[in-house]
This record gives structure tokens, C-alpha cells and sequence, in this order.
């Protein structure tokens, strides 16, 4: 077997998000059948990934992994390599030509995939290396526009509409009561088993050249919804309905609150994934399922959004 990292991205407006649904449109989905039909295998194969995203939510950096028979590359080799091998003996040992099969992967999903989600790039993972439980931290972005008349048109997908003027200061000030590690119960929707407890490493808003101001959040994980409740909570504050102390204070009662709003999910994107050097990629990974265990967390932490 050979372990695959994959580095995609997608414009989550037309899906029912990342994890794959009988019926529905998936990130997760659509690329294990293209990856199917490419390799001619009998069964699409299972990827694990960085951070689960919603319905709606886009990726720039998404990260993902998948196990494959080494005799899977066949499908990609030159016409004369494939008939240099005697018929029916698979490969044992990763060919000496895998970075150009893996190049050719690439080119082929490409063709096969809708344009609405690309993968950038394919390469043999490095011992140790797990999409989900090697990451170190997860960066997300969330762009707003206050323009009077309505935001840009062409960027309707990806950046929300806010009503109201908004202050920047007064949302960095409320943000940055929340940073560090808490119980983010107040922010997250409840699941079964599933702790909340959350290290917020960076919370700023900033504007961009044209205006549209962007949240960049950064926690070693999030739970389900956090991101977007965050955001929710901070515009109040930034269009004055709320004080600067008031995310802090639904933060301390660790109860969801009928005043925070969670944004739309189309403001949301992954936008990178951050791993340790290869060599402590396998100890990240070992740290973070004993964490993971002992809180009886299972996949909350990556449905992210």
C-alpha cells in the first residue's frame, strides 16, 4: 500500500459539503469516484481530510489522504512501462517513475472533475503523515463587505453582505477576549460525547485593497459551527448592537446564547492546513489520538464547519 497526500481545494457553493451522502453532491464524494474510474478499481477509495466542511463553505489549502494498492499507479504509467511488466504481476515497490504517474493523476482529475473543485497537487505522503490527525492548526478566513450599496457582485459567493457599517476595533477588541484555550460550548452546537474545550490561536479582522474586511481564525481544531458563531457574535459588536465584553461573557457561560447569529457559511474558507516537519509528523499524530481518545471526541473536532 502507498498513502497519498492530496492538496485541493473547492468552491462549496454547490455542495452538500465535504463528507460524502447517498444522494447529495460531495466534495468527499466526487473525488473518490473520479479517483476510481482514473485507477480502475472496483471500489471508490476512502479519503480521510484535514477539517470536514459544511454546506457552503469554500477551501483554498484543504489537505487530504488515501491508501491505495501500490499496483493502482499501474494505471498511470507510459504504454511501454505498463507492457514492460510481465501481464497479471502487480507492483511490489513504488515505481521509479511515481512523481510523473503522480503527475499524470493530477492532469487526469483535472479532466474528470467539475471545475468547482481542483486537486493542485499529488504526492507520496512521508512516513507518519495523516491529514487529520498530523495538523498542527487549521486557518480559516471569513470576508465581509459593509459597502453601503452592497458588496461586489462578482464575489457574491464568497463574501457576505453586512448591512450595517462595522468597526474593526471594537470586533479586535472583543476578539481578543477570546483567544487562548476555553470551552467554546457557547459556540459550537452540542454533540453527543463530544468535548468543546478549544485552543483559539488567532482571531483578527483586517481590511483588504478593496475594503471587504476578513476575519483570519486559527485553533488547532474547531467544532461544528464554531468559526461562523464566532463571526456571528463579533459583528454584533462591530455594528454596535452588542458591547465589546459581550462575546466574552457568552463565552464564560458556555451555554449557547439566542443572540449569537451564525454567519452564512458562504463567507467561510479553509484557507490552510499547517503539519510539523516530516519527522514528527508520526508523534503529532500519535499525540493527537491519545488527546482525541481520552476525550471521547471521535470526528467532532474536524467537522469544522
Amino acid at each position: 500500500m502507498v498513502r497519498l497526500r492530496l492538496d485541493l481545494g473547492y468552491d462549496g457553493t454547490a455542495f452538500s459539503g465535504w463528507a460524502r451522502q447517498p444522494g447529495r453532491r460531495t466534495v468527499q464524494g466526487e473525488i473518490e469516484q473520479a479517483l476510481g474510474r482514473i485507477l480502475r478499481l472496483a471500489e471508490p477509495p476512502a479519503l480521510t481530510v484535514a477539517g470536514r466542511t459544511d454546506a457552503g463553505v469554500h477551501a483554498r489549502g484543504q489537505v487530504a489522504h488515501v491508501d491505495l494498492p501500490v499496483a493502482a499507479l499501474a494505471e498511470l504509467a507510459r504504454r511501454s512501462a505498463r507492457t514492460a511488466r510481465p501481464a497479471g504481476e502487480p507492483e511490489a515497490e513504488l515505481p521509479a517513475d511515481v512523481d510523473e504517474r503522480l503527475a499524470t493523476l493530477v492532469r487526469r482529475l483535472g479532466g474528470v472533475l467539475e471545475q468547482d473543485v481542483r486537486v493542485h497537487r499529488v504526492c507520496v505522503a512521508s512516513d507518519g503523515f495523516d491529514a487529520r490527525f498530523s495538523a498542527l492548526f487549521r486557518r480559516y478566513a471569513y470576508r465581509v463587505s459593509d459597502a453601503p450599496g452592497g458588496g461586489d457582485p462578482l464575489r457574491r459567493r464568497e463574501v457576505v453582505w453586512h448591512n450595517r457599517p462595522l468597526d474593526p476595533d471594537a470586533m479586535n477588541a472583543a476578539a481578543a477576549r477570546l483567544l487562548g484555550e476555553h470551552d467554546f460550548a457557547a459556540f459550537c452546537k452540542k454533540r453527543e460525547g463530544a468535548t468543546t474545550i478549544r485552543e483559539l490561536q488567532r482571531l483578527r479582522w483586517a481590511r483588504d485593497a478593496n475594503g471587504v474586511l476578513v476575519a483570519t481564525v486559527v485553533a488547532d481544531a474547531f467544532c461544528h459551527s464554531m468559526v461562523r458563531a464566532l463571526v456571528g457574535a463579533l459583528l454584533a459588536v462591530g455594528d454596535g448592537r452588542q458591547p465589546v465584553e459581550w462575546p466574552a461573557q457568552v463565552l464564560t457561560r458556555a451555554v449557547r446564547d439566542s443572540g449569537v447569529h451564525v454567519a452564512p457559511a458562504h463567507g467561510l474558507c479553509l484557507e490552510e492546513v499547517g503539519y510539523p516537519p516530516a519527522e514528527e509528523l508520526a508523534a503529532r499524530a500519535a499525540a493527537t489520538r491519545r488527546v482525541r481518545t481520552v476525550s471521547a471526541v471521535g470526528d467532532a473536532p474536524l467537522q469544522d464547519e
